[in-house]
Order: C-alpha cells, then structure tokens, then sequence
C-alpha cells in the first residue's frame, strides 16, 4: 500500500507539472482522476496497521469497501468530481485524527516529530477545503498550491524520519501501548516477573542486543513467549516497546566501552553493541542521552583527568 500510495502521489505529481508548465491538460483524464480517488484509502491501508496494531489480520473483506472510491469514480460527474475526492479525503483525515488522539499520552516522546506530521496535516485539511472551492479560485492557482502542498508533505514527512528513522515502529509501539488497557490481557498465563528476571539476564549475562538482526519474535522465542506476549509485557511493566528497550541497552553498552577503550573509534563502538550504521548509533544516542557519542566521550574523560 506504500507503493501504491507513492505511485498515485507521483501520477498526480507528473500531471500538475505537464499541467503547469505545458498547459497539457493531464488533469483532465482517466488516470489522473484514479490517482486522485486512490490516495486516501491507500494511506488508510498504509497506516493501519502502524495506528492500529492489535487489530491487523492479513486482510480483512470489509476493506474491501475501500476500493469503491476507486471504482465508483467513472460514474461521478466531472465538476463533482474534485469535490467528492476531498470529501472522501476529510473522512479519512477524521479517521487518522481519531488515531492520533489514542497515543496522545505519548507525544512527549515524538515532540518535534508530532510538530512535523502535524504540519501534513494541517496542508491535507487545507487542501481538502481549497478543493471544495476549487472552481472559484483563478486559472492554475489550485493546482499551483495542490502540487506546493504535496511537495511540502513530502518534505515535512523525510524531515521526520530523518530526525526519527525508526518513527514508525516507535508509533505502532505506542499504540500498542495505549491500546493494551481496553484490549483482552495475553498475559493470563505468563509469569510475568519471572519473564522479566531472564529478560534481564538476556542483556546482561548474554548481551544478546549486539546482535543487529535481534527483533521482537526472536527474543520471544529466547523467553517462551509469543510476539504478542512480549510485547505487551514489555509496554505494561517496562513502559517502552521492543526498539526502544534495545536501543537503551545499546547506548548504555556504548557509554562503557567509549570510556573504558578511548582508542576504539565511535563507528567501531557502535557497530560492536548491535548498531548496523554509524547514523543509526548518532541518532539513538543523542536521543537518549542528549549529545552525541564523541562528546559524551570527550566529557567523560575530563571528567576523569587527574
């Protein structure tokens, strides 16, 4: 659904240029008017299961109803068309809204993140009501500000993930979390304190979180416990999900070794806790601690000077 979403943003983009710029009416056809029905119910399909975690089978037949906008665009008449195409978008928009406000209690950890996507949707709502007047607006201008707008959405959205490349498991995660108190307890049947003692074993006995391919299922599977299980665990007795916990054991690994071998390099330390990439490293790192690994380093040892 991401692909399909980026390919009928990218139609819509292709055909606002030829539009623009060589007055070739692409926005007048077939494709363009599919694109236009395609993108909300993509990004629903899309973002689903990242808002909604607990409730994502493989596939559902009532999201099937989702392609009707798809479908039933042919039989829409054509001034009515772009306003049908923003209704359809604001119902989608009331959705995503709803889902937001589920992990409200925890927008202290996505600050600035929030801002940003917050900012997309504020350009879609925007955009949805520029599209409802669109035929009193002159010449290309809504078409000027719709390309602008999704140019700028696309932005504000690499912004966020460049500050936060995990952004979108922290968000499933966190809705997880908030959903677990209405959702029936996986947990009827674990010990949970006893799940939590190998847990912490696991980290530091085995150090099992230098190993980058380390994922949810697999260290359920070290703990006897389903993915499900785990992750619940992890969000009602540690209040953190899966990425979050890793990244902490990682940093806090990290945070030893750049005192105890000055001589390693930052790369060489963060590649030996189970960081795959040195940008990966710096971005949990200043995350968690506030500053970078070098300078941690550097504090630390004229903290230890003589």
């Amino acid at each position: 659904m991401g692909l399909v979403l980026l390919a009928a943003l990218t139609g819509l983009q292709l055909a606002h240029f030829v539009w623009l710029y060589h007055d070739h009416a692409w926005i007048a056809t077939v494709p363009y008017r599919m694109a236009q029905f395609t993108v909300a119910p993509a990004f629903f399909l899309f973002s689903h299961p990242l808002l909604c975690p607990q409730r994502q089978p493989v596939f559902r037949p009532a999201w099937l109803c989702h392609a009707l906008p798809v479908l039933a665009f042919r039989f829409i008449p054509g001034d009515l068309s772009l306003p049908m195409v923003f209704i359809v978008g604001a119902g989608y928009l009331l959705w995503l809204a709803r889902s937001l406000y589920t992990i409200r209690q925890e927008r202290a950890n996505f600050h600035q993140e929030m801002l940003l996507l917050g900012g997309v949707f504020v350009i879609a709502v925007g955009v949805s009501v520029l599209g409802l007047f669109q035929v009193s607006l002159p010449g290309k201008l809504f078409y000027s500000l719709y390309a602008t707008s999704i140019g700028l959405a696309f932005l504000l959205v690499q912004i966020a993930l460049a500050l936060r490349p995990q952004l979108t498991t922290e968000v499933s995660e966190a809705a997880q979390a908030a959903q677990a108190p209405y959702s029936s307890s996986t947990l009827g049947n674990v010990d949970c304190d006893a799940a939590i003692a190998t847990l912490d074993g696991l980290m530091k006995s085995e150090r099992i979180y230098i190993d980058p391919e380390l994922s949810l299922p697999s260290l359920a599977s070290r703990l006897g416990l389903t993915s499900h299980q785990l992750s619940e665990l992890m969000n009602n007795r540690l209040g953190k999900g899966i990425s979050r916990f890793l990244r902490e054991q990682r940093v806090g690994a990290a945070k030893t070794m750049l005192c105890n071998e000055p001589s390693a390099s930052v790369l060489a330390v963060g590649l030996s806790v189970g960081f795959t990439s040195q940008s990966n490293f710096y971005e949990a790192f200043r995350e968690i601690e506030g500053t970078t690994p070098g300078q941690y380093r550097k504090l630390n040892s004229k903290t230890k000077a003589p």
